[in-house]
């Protein structure tokens, strides 16, 4: 009987250390990109809009997010990370073409999405019940 309660106690231990080490990630992650996302509509909004240097903003939000993606997808649902990657290549496509207007929708739809898989998978009674 008490091998089982510790057994049930480290296995609980484990989940709350491995929820709290994967939030934290989540979160750092959620918060750097949308800052760069957010940086970029800033940059996109100007009367003066410097294209070179909107081009190398999404390269640098496009290669973070691949950096972040795989240790995401270890425990977030794929679909959630494709429409973001699905998002970001439209970001890059409106920049590419000067399409600075869509460009803006897609980045706030973005940093939706990327709020929304914080909210989602937070560790919070309303998600576990």
């Amino acid at each position: 009987m008490v091998k089982e309660t510790v057994i049930c106690v480290v296995l609980v231990v484990a989940i709350f250390f491995g929820n709290a080490i994967t939030q934290n990630y989540s979160k750092k992650s959620v918060d750097e990109l949308s800052q760069n996302l957010l940086s970029l509509r800033d940059e996109i909004t100007k009367t003066e809009i410097d294209n070179e240097k909107a081009k190398k903003e999404t390269e640098k939000i496009e290669k973070e997010w691949k950096e972040k993606h795989d240790k995401l997808a270890y425990y977030i649902e794929h679909n959630e990370l494709e429409k973001i990657e699905i998002e970001l290549t439209a970001i890059k496509s409106h920049i590419e073409t000067q399409e600075y207007q869509d460009s803006t929708s897609e980045i706030d739809k973005s940093v939706f999405l990327l709020k929304h898989i914080e909210d989602k998978y937070a560790f919070n009674l309303q998600n576990i019940f």
